[in-house]
């Protein structure tokens, strides 16, 4: 199989499979939802640091024009704080509620006039974040084929929640099921758009990659620290951190095994 058909693979099961899968989750039994949801993103958070820390870190220090160590921690440095400029934008917010915080309460950004610009701003901002995930699969996979599936996997584990969020925050804002599917697998294409642009343009430019692997990581790491983490800190119970700690441990278990079975 050609590198761009293992993208456009991988891209697709980060982009539309995540909505269904998202959309899935949705029918449930709202009682199991409740139950599910915050187990699914502890698993998401050690999947993302273990990619991070594992895969796309090591990769760029190690890559044959890599920079020196400095330059590529300065990248993922501004990285984070790149992230955290986007975010405050209201277009990069992980939502994982109906009243996540980047909303007024009903789902409605602070300054919007109503429901359906709070559904809009949730769609720019998941195709953006969407479009980004594919130059970082691209490159990951540009890199070396075991890395794009164990980047690729990482995206999957957190594309689920934050799908979830968003379909709540667009049926809370007004939009029917099969509308905010269908807007959803939309927005989700530009992961399959951002990783064939990216895999044209980066393939000549080989000495950018290990600086796009740093910023992978550094997308990865403000997820996980900035967006997952923090939820996890309204359940404080020694029983629920107990799982929670398993479940980060899992999903770092699951990278390491992929990334090492698959080398």
């Amino acid at each position: 199989m050609s590198l761009l058909a293992w993208i456009v693979l991988f891209c697709l099961l980060g982009g539309v499979l995540s909505v269904l899968a998202a959309a899935t989750f949705l029918a449930l039994p709202a009682a199991w939802r409740e139950r599910l949801l915050p187990h699914f993103i502890s698993f998401a958070i050690g999947a993302l640091l273990g990619a991070a820390f594992l895969g796309l870190l090591p990769h760029a220090v190690m890559a044959p024009a890599a920079p020196g160590v400095h330059d590529l921690m300065l990248a993922v440095l501004l990285g984070v704080l790149g992230f955290f400029i986007l975010e405050k934008t209201v277009l990069w917010r992980h939502c994982h509620a109906r009243d996540c915080e980047a909303h007024a309460p009903g789902g409605t950004p602070a300054g919007s006039s109503g429901g359906e610009a709070a559904g809009t701003l949730i769609l720019v901002g998941d195709a953006l974040h969407n479009f980004v995930d594919g130059v970082l699969i691209a490159a990951a996979f540009l890199t070396d084929i075991h890395l794009g599936i164990v980047t690729a996997l990482a995206v999957a584990a957190h594309e689920i929640p934050q799908e979830v969020g968003d379909f709540a925050v667009l049926l809370h804002s007004g939009f029917s099921r099969a509308r905010a599917l269908a807007y959803n697998l939309v927005s989700s294409l530009t992961t399959l758009v951002g990783g064939v642009l990216a895999y044209y343009s980066l393939a000549q430019t080989r000495q950018v990659l290990p600086y796009v692997l740093a910023v992978a990581a550094a997308s990865f790491i403000y997820i996980a620290v900035a967006d997952l983490i923090p939820g996890l800190h309204r359940r404080p119970e020694p029983s629920a951190t107990l799982r929670q700690l398993a479940l980060i441990a899992a999903g770092v278990i699951v990278i390491y095994i992929a990334h090492s079975t698959l080398h």
